[in-house]
C-alpha cells in the first residue's frame, strides 16, 4: 500500500492510499466520476503535503488504510 496525491481538474487534489497507481485512480474515479486525473504521485513524506490546508483537514482519517483520506467525506469509497 502506498499513499498517493492525485490532482484532478477543479479541485485541490485527492489523497488516497491504494495497492497500486491503478487502484488509486480507480478509487478516485468512483468518488469523482466527472473529474479526470491530471497527475498522480506517490507521497514519500506526509510533510510534503500542504501544511495550511491538507494536513489540518485530515481529521481522523487513517492514511495508512486503503481509501480516500482527503478530502473528508469519501472514506466509504474503499469499503
Amino acid at each position: 500500500m502506498h499513499p498517493y496525491w492525485i490532482t484532478i481538474g477543479g479541485h485541490l487534489g485527492v489523497g488516497v492510499t491504494a495497492r497500486s497507481e491503478g487502484d488509486a485512480l480507480q478509487l478516485v474515479a468512483l468518488a469523482f466520476p466527472s473529474q479526470k486525473a491530471v497527475s498522480i504521485e506517490i507521497i514519500k513524506d506526509m510533510n510534503d503535503l500542504d501544511q495550511n490546508h491538507v494536513l489540518p483537514n485530515l481529521g481522523g482519517a487513517n492514511w495508512l488504510r486503503r481509501g480516500i483520506w482527503f478530502p473528508q467525506g469519501y472514506e466509504h469509497i474503499a469499503s
